[in-house]
């Protein structure tokens, strides 16, 4: 892995400004493009360390504070260490938050987040990936299905809610989708059923969209999260292989 360097950026929106971690390889050259989208945690030093590993691999990463219109990160006050026994205390400050990011708002926001992006000279011309955890996996559909000239590769790792009854489902994205899909989807998750799992995936099915869905066995909501005790080694190991060879067959 090469050297990286890791940045605080601000990035106007039509809201606000969203700050944003930027990492990238050392040498400056420019190299493609990952959009990387949070957790319900929001942009924390863990988050960071996962955007340096993109970049370590070779990708100029960028990971905004979705959560902006609440301040700037950290948006709660989390402990280094998350432990899911105090999740109810935590889910008190973070539940309105994640609530209001609407579909549409995320919606709205994901062109100044590419266009950010794209703009960096660290940046190789052309689409980029997105990835996204938890409430990012979400994100990442709504994004490359709202902008799929934009999108080439999307990923997303232990989502929840991906294929509901709501009008608004992210599922429904699926016929607007042009990149590639990989999804990880954690066995022992409450928030993605059997049945949501199915969806989504026949979704996509019905759609043509080139993906690949794994459900990673014994695996809990958050494994890829090093900072919390839903954290799973071999998970997480899994998680990396898949997201670096989608990354590797799209650039």
């Amino acid at each position: 892995m090469t050297s990286v360097q890791g940045t605080a950026v601000d990035i106007p929106t039509e809201d606000g400004i969203s700050d944003a971690y930027l990492a990238r390889p050392g040498d400056g050259l420019p190299r493609p493009g990952v959009l990387l989208y949070q957790d319900a945690y929001g942009l924390r030093p863990h988050l960071k360390s996962m955007a340096d590993r993109l970049a370590g691999a070779g990708y100029t990463v960028l990971v905004p504070n979705v959560f902006y219109r609440h301040g700037r990160a950290p948006v709660f006050e989390l402990p280094d260490f998350i432990d899911t026994a105090a999740r109810p205390q935590l889910w008190d400050a973070i539940g309105p938050v994640l609530q209001s990011l609407t579909p549409e708002l995320a919606t709205r926001d994901a062109p100044a987040y590419l266009r950010a992006l794209s703009d960096r000279p660290e940046t190789a011309d052309g689409p980029v990936a997105v990835t996204g955890y938890c409430m990012g996996a979400r994100l990442a559909l709504f994004t490359a299905g709202a902008y799929p000239d934009r999108v080439a590769a999307a990923a997303g790792f232990h989502g929840g809610r991906l294929a509901t009854d709501a009008p608004d489902s992210p599922h429904l994205a699926a016929e607007h989708i042009t990149a590639e899909l990989y999804f990880g989807h954690a066995d022992e998750d409450p928030s993605l059923p059997t049945e949501q799992i199915d969806r989504f995936d026949a979704a996509l099915t019905a759609a043509g969209v080139r993906h690949r869905c794994e459900v990673y066995g014994g695996a809990h909501h958050g494994f890829t999260q090093a900072d919390t005790s839903e954290y799973d080694r071999v998970a997480d190991e899994r998680h990396w292989a898949a997201l670096l060879d989608l990354l590797k067959r799209t650039f």
